[in-house]
């Protein structure tokens, strides 16, 4: 092997993620490589992360990948993937760092620069599934990239199960809680809540402590109820917060009509802050910011929708489909699948 693993920097619900450390060939690797590793045998997630980006090609928005390779370590089998380290950590990163809020102009270039990576994607037959500022890296010339690909899937792919569910609760689309659908127009609506985030520091839905997976389903999946819009964003980000979170999604903005949005392709904004006090994500329940997906998952971590086909026989209305996924036994401790807890 020629290279060995260095200090960890992240651990998930399924993988960790480590620092490579060249050895026999120095040239195979860039000077700043991470390693994202799983066992071998509950390695599907990772696996089909390195198959979508070798089907997207280069793209200056997405997280650019070196290779894979099989290692034993302490007389255990592991599938490595070799990733672009970024130094600057996430965007979620980035908000706290900000003091709970980033501001206007730069969450207009962010956006911009999300827009054209998830662009790319739907262009290239793909739709990512996960889009959150947890997966959305910050590189030292502050240029931004796309990452996680582990639920990211091929448009109009069918679904396996008719229970099948990918993402992360707080930025499901309606489609995604009521149908299970998670096409192109869902990376759109998760982008909205993104933004939302962004400029408030804080997650588009509004749920108070105590509140169940089942009261924010129905919110987001039945009835006219969309995240609520600050008011101290400007008219050109209203509006283009209001293009995003269109319930039908046949009627939402795609990636390509978005970027020729003036609140993208025009640097120029006034922007009212208004004086709050931030919450973090640690105000809210477990499950808010959990991630669940159709791929089997690995033993640290079993997928909290975990669903038995045959209890959804005969469901038939909205309701009755949510109040089944919002009340199936699941983890009791959901924030483990929210993807990565920094330990730089």
């Amino acid at each position: 092997m020629d290279w060995v693993r260095g200090d960890a920097v992240g651990r998930g619900g399924f993988a960790t993620v480590s620092l490579v450390i060249p050895t026999t060939n120095p040239s195979r690797f860039p000077s700043l490589t991470a390693v994202k590793s799983s066992q071998a045998l509950t390695s599907c997630w990772l696996k089909n992360e390195k198959h979508v980006l070798d089907q997207l090609g280069s793209c200056p928005r997405i997280i650019r990948c070196f290779g894979d390779d099989y290692s034993f370590e302490n007389g255990v089998e592991y599938y490595n993937l070799f990733l672009e380290y970024a130094t600057s950590g996430t965007l979620a990163d980035k908000v706290n760092n900000c003091g709970g809020w980033i501001p206007e102009p730069q969450v207009r270039r962010y956006t911009r620069s999300i827009l054209e990576g998830l662009n790319h994607i739907h262009q290239n037959g793909f739709v990512h599934c996960d889009i959150k500022l947890q997966n959305i890296l910050i590189f030292d010339d502050g240029e931004i990239k796309i990452a996680d690909f582990g639920l990211a899937k091929e448009a109009g792919e069918i679904k396996q199960r008719k229970s099948e569910c990918r993402g992360t609760p707080l930025f499901m689309s309606p489609e995604q809680v009521v149908d299970g659908e998670c096409e192109s127009p869902a990376d759109i609506w998760a982008l909205g809540c993104a933004v939302l985030e962004m400029v408030t520091g804080k997650p588009a839905w509004k749920v108070e402590k105590g509140s169940s997976m089942w009261s924010l389903m129905l919110r987001i999946g039945v009835g006219e109820e969309t995240p609520e819009i600050p008011e101290n964003l400007s008219e050109e980000g209203k509006d283009f917060m209001e293009k995003c979170f269109v319930k039908d999604p046949r009627k939402r903005w795609s990636a390509e009509m978005l970027l020729k949005h003036p609140f993208v392709s025009d640097g120029t904004v006034s922007f009212k802050r208004v004086h709050e006090s931030p919450r973090s994500h640690f105000d809210f329940p477990d499950w808010v910011s959990s991630m669940t997906s159709s791929v089997p998952s690995s033993p640290e971590s079993q997928s909290p929708w975990n669903f038995d086909e045959s209890r959804l026989e005969g469901f038939c209305t909205p309701e009755e489909r949510l109040r089944q996924i919002s009340t199936v036994d699941r983890p009791a401790n959901w924030s483990e699948s929210d993807g990565w807890s920094s330990v730089r």
